[in-house]
């Protein structure tokens, strides 16, 4: 018991990588949602959902990792980078605002913070 409780300090002690993963991340989504509509193609109907939800996911992941931040406070940041997305799909090419966009962030942020929450505590 006492490998896992080391390994996972370890693990956890690292706020530099994750903050490093965290920014790469930001900019890599925020890249991608304003590229033009039709560089980053649908692979099925919902699959534009899942990636919100995932990059979403990944990133409140990410966010905890790198900064003591609480719950809420990283729900609002991550749902405000989300807002700021939509809106910045507006002025992008073949690109459009939705807000069952937000919707998928938010699904992908409570699951992201939930797992967090279960590492975290070792499951």
């Amino acid at each position: 018991m006492q490998y896992n409780s080391n390994r996972r300090k370890y693990f956890f002690s690292r706020p530099v990588l994750w903050r490093i993963l965290f920014v790469v991340a930001l900019i890599g989504s925020y890249t991608l949602s304003v590229l033009p509509g039709e560089v980053v193609a649908p692979l099925f109907s919902w699959s534009d959902k899942l990636n919100h939800a995932g990059t979403f996911l990944i990133l409140a992941v990410l966010l905890r990792m790198g900064w003591k931040i609480a719950y809420l406070k990283a729900t609002a940041l991550l749902l405000f980078y989300g807002a700021f997305i939509e809106f910045s799909q507006l002025f992008a090419i073949h690109r459009s605002a939705e807000l069952s966009d937000i919707a998928a962030d938010a699904v992908g942020i409570f699951i992201g913070l939930k797992l967090f929450r279960l590492f975290r505590l070792g499951f």
